[in-house]
Order: C-alpha cells, then structure tokens, then sequence
C-alpha cells in the first residue's frame, strides 16, 4: 500500500515529467514545422529551372539589322537582339547542315562525331555520342523537337530517337490552311507540282529512288524560287511554327521545364515564300556581291561548284566559277533574283521567329525561358563568284548567334565564339554540370561581361575531292584567317605536320575584308602566318588526344 507522503510525491514526478514532456514535444513541434517551414522556403525561392526554346534557322548569315545590314529587312529578330547578347563573331565548324548540326547539338566537333557529308548518321559512328537535348532530357527537363534540327540525313528515322522526351514532331499536315491542303515538297504553284508529279512518275520508270528520284526532279521541275499570294502556313515553315505555339502550351503545363527546339527551314533553297516578303524588297535597289572574283594567288581548291544551286530548273548550266580571273558568272538578272529570293526568305524566317517570341509572351513564359537563335552556317550570294555555302570563307562560316537570358543584360559582343559553344552554355545557364567531354567553350563570362573573350580562335573545315582526299582547316581569329588544305586523307586523330599541306590561304580582314588576296606567300606575312600556324599545331594536338576516344577516325580509316 503506498504511503500519501509517497503519493503525494509521485504525483509531483509526475506533473514534472508532464510538463518536461511537454516542452519536449512543443519543441519538436516546433522543429517540424521549422522544418516544413525551411523546406516551403527552398521551394518558393528555388523555382523550376529555366526553360530553353533553341531556334536554328538554316542557311542564315548574319545579314540583319541587329548586325548592321542597312537593307535587309528584319524587326522581330532585331527587337529580339535589344533584349538579348548578340555575338558578332561567331564561326560554324562545317559549312553544310549535317556536319554542322551535328557538331553544335553534340558540343563536339566534326572529326569527333564522324560527319563530314550528308550520308553519314552520328550514331553509327559513335553509337554513345550525347547530344544536347540528351543530356537536358537526363537532367530533368521535358525535351522536345520539331521542323528541321538534326540533318535527316544524320541520324535516325526519328530524327535521333535518344534526344527527345516526346517523340519528335516530323509533320505540321493538321496546321497546313485546309483549302489549300498538305503541301507537296516546299512548292505551292499548281503548273510546278503537276511538273514534279510528271517527273516522279518519269524517274520512277528509270528506277530512281532517293536522293537520285530527287536530283533528277530538281533540274526538270523545281524553280529556285516561287513567290504566291498565300499565308504563311501555307508553306512548310508557317505550319511547323503554327505547330509549335500549340506545343508551347502543352509544354507549359508540365511541371518539368522544357528544352523545346525549332528548325526553320528558310532561307534555305528553293526560295519558296509568300509574295508579301519579296514585296518587301525593290529589286532595283538590290546590288550584286562587291567582289565576285577568285582571291589573287587563292587556291582553286578554295572553290567550289555549287552543285546544290545549278540543280534547280531555272539556273544555266555553267561553271559557278574558273581559273580566270572575272570568270564565268550567272546572268546578273539571275543574280539579283536570288539575292531578292534569299532576303524574302530572311524576312520569311523573321516573322515566323516574331510568333514564336510573341507567343512565349502571351504564355507568360518569357521571363524564365533562354531562348537562342542561331543560323547553322552562312551562305554566298555571288562574292569570289560562290553561290551557296560548302567553303572555308568568311560568308560561308559566320554565323548569326543571339542569347536572351533572364537576368542577363543586354548587349553585343565582338569576342570569338564557335557553334560547339552552345551546348556548354545552356548548361552552364541553366545551372547543369558541363559534360566534361564537351569540345566548346561555355560562353557564360562573355555573356557576364561582353568585354570578355574565351578563346583566341575559331576553327572550321570543309572537304573537298572524292572520297573526301583534301581537306581544309580553317583558323579565324579576331583579324586574320589560316586555311591550310591537307592530302592524304588527313584528319586530326595524326599527328600534325607541315609536309601534309598541299596548298594554304592568308586574309586580312582589317585591310582586305572582302578577301580579294590571299597573304600566304607573302613575304610581309611572315610572323603573323607562323603564329597561325602555332595555333594550328595547338589545336592539332588538343585534338589529337582527344580524338583517342572517338570511334569516328577508327571506323573511316577501316574503310579506307
């Protein structure tokens, strides 16, 4: 039996173990909803990393108003430039759409991922390459493509099935005017799609299929240009950003953020678009290249054809260009024509882009989404009497590169930068560890401080012969060029050496922007040529121990 004196004291332990008790449990209470406090914190002042919307606009040099060009004719990109960094000097590393895609959405450069033509698809290369879209995709983001990104021709009939979260978005037919129907090829005249079916039908009975059914329609039924009263998502480009407003707003619902990229097809050849962009141009005010003549003491293998262009219907069957100074040029009626075509293309393009920009607006996603606009490589319009792209020369190479990014203040820079650059820099903007074997540059302390440079130089090469023999490489820095154009199939995975050049080219820009002489031989030259080319066995051997990892070299040198 407990005593009342013991009672009484139980009773006492026990109030005080209570109230202990207590205090405890209002203490961890307390650190709960601390706890639950700090981590509603870390969501409201950590919100979803920023969306990307990549748009690649194909053929485009940077002849804009935001790059200084007086005539062409380009508000919505130019607006979009006062918002965002515009960069003056950058170079693509192949100036032709596979390789060059292929490079800048891998961050790796040609002689890496294996794609130096329009046949070669990167994953049977190097079947673990990683590309861009990728990489965001492991990272969390939904990632999604449609129009022209990849080169078909590089990859997958998914268009690089590893890249996209949602399967890619190939065809815009839905999106087409519906009294118009699903347009033919990138065509909408009646008298040039009943041609092209005749031709099919034709090079059909040949036994023609692919790219040989395509060449041999081209030079019988396909016009370098077509212009027609018709709204914008009559053609391929039109529909696939209609296309592509609509995808934003599913893409905004989604919880993860997205990497979202847009290929524009314009203004690629045929310069097919509506008449109101051609009106936008006098052709009468148009001029011809300032200098549409071989460089003095230049390199024949420098030149090229211009297959791509004299396949088209209506373009004369002569030599784009010759040995002989002031040689064989197109009639100059032709040559106003397409430079009218390609800058109501550029016009074309730049309405679809003002769409795309107005409508992240309208989404309320233009504050947390990076968006950036580039053109896959240049393109000739008559200067050295070069059409198209395919060369190492300044209008084949430089290319058009603007980034906005929320937070960033506008800007522009005349610091290098290359394409295999991007794929660093939207990681490194969006807060994503670099992947350590990106070939490019992050761009991020230029895009900080514009006064910045990353690099000393850019590099770009181009092929030439059968079987790819000679190829040239390319080294532009901030005044001069170096090509040095190599034989026997050299490539980057040897060891450089002098006695591999077969020929060389030297530019000036400060003095020669035009390129009319080539300063190789020059005996004025000499300092600045050895020190081009001490970059050149720089870069050589950078290359060359990274090149140990590619499986790219490996596979063509079996082939050989």
């Amino acid at each position: 039996m407990i005593k009342h004196r013991d009672k009484k004291m139980m009773n006492k332990h026990f109030k005080i173990a209570t109230k202990i008790l207590g205090k405890m449990i209002n203490v961890f209470l307390v650190l709960i909803v601390l706890s639950c406090q700090n981590t509603f914190a870390q969501i409201v002042e950590e919100p979803k990393k920023p969306n990307v919307l990549f748009i690649i606009v194909d053929d485009l040099k940077p002849i804009l108003g935001c790059y200084g060009d007086p005539f062409v004719k380009t508000p919505n990109i130019d607006r979009f430039a006062k918002e965002g960094v515009v960069f003056t000097n950058t170079y693509c590393q192949q100036a032709v759409c596979g390789p060059s895609r292929a490079s800048f959405l891998t961050g790796m450069r040609p002689d890496y991922t294996g794609v130096w033509d329009l046949e070669t698809e990167m994953r049977n290369i190097n079947p673990e390459i990683l590309s861009m879209p990728q990489f965001f995709k492991q990272n969390g983001y939904i990632t999604a493509g449609i129009g022209k990104v990849f080169d078909s021709r590089s990859v997958d009939e998914n268009i690089d099935k590893p890249s996209w979260s949602i399967p890619f978005y190939k065809k815009s037919n839905d999106y087409y005017p519906k009294e118009m129907g699903k347009a033919k090829g990138r065509y909408r005249g009646v008298k040039v799609l009943e041609e092209i079916e005749i031709y099919e039908k034709i090079g059909g009975a040949k036994g023609l299929t692919g790219k040989e059914l395509s060449n041999f329609i081209k030079i019988n039924a396909k016009p370098s240009v077509e212009s027609l009263d018709i709204p914008d998502n009559a053609y391929i480009d039109g529909a696939t950003v209609l296309h592509s407003k609509d995808i934003l707003k599913v893409l905004k619902e989604n919880a993860k953020p997205f990497f979202f990229a847009v290929g524009i097809t314009k203004p690629h050849l045929p310069f097919a678009v509506p008449k109101k962009y051609w009106d936008l141009y006098n052709r009468d005010e148009i001029q011809l290249a300032e200098f549409r003549e071989n460089a003095n003491n230049s390199p024949l293998v420098a030149y090229h054809g211009a297959g791509e262009l004299y396949k088209y219907t209506d373009i004369p069957p002569i030599a784009s260009f010759s040995d002989v100074k002031g040689g064989m040029e197109l009639p100059f009626d032709k040559q106003k024509e397409l430079i009218h075509g390609y800058y109501a293309s550029v016009s074309y393009a730049d309405a679809l882009i003002g769409k795309l920009i107005s409508t992240l607006e309208s989404l309320d996603l233009k504050d947390n989404t990076i968006v950036t606009i580039i053109g896959d490589h240049g393109w000739h319009l008559g200067d050295h009497n070069l059409w198209c792209k395919h060369s190492n020369f300044e209008q084949a190479t430089r290319i058009p590169m603007i980034f906005k990014i929320p937070g960033i203040k506008a800007s522009k820079t005349s610091a290098l930068a290359e394409a295999v650059d991007i794929f660093p820099t939207l990681c490194d903007a969006t807060g994503i560890k670099i992947p350590e074997q990106l070939q490019g540059a992050s761009l991020m302390p230029i895009l900080k401080e514009t006064k910045s440079k990353v690099k000393d130089y850019a590099v770009s090469q181009y092929r030439r012969g059968k079987n790819m023999r000679t190829f040239g490489y390319s080294i532009r820095t901030e005044r001069y060029r170096l090509t040095l154009w190599m034989k026997d199939f050299y490539r980057l995975y040897k060891p450089f050496d002098e006695g591999y050049i077969v020929s060389g080219e030297l530019y000036d820009y400060d003095n020669d922007p035009l390129e009319t002489e080539n300063y190789y031989n020059n005996k004025e030259y000499v300092s600045v040529k050895k020190e081009l080319l001490d970059y050149f066995a720089e870069y050589a051997k950078q290359q060359n121990e990274e090149l140990k990892t590619s499986k790219a070299n490996r596979v063509y040198t079996k082939k050989l």
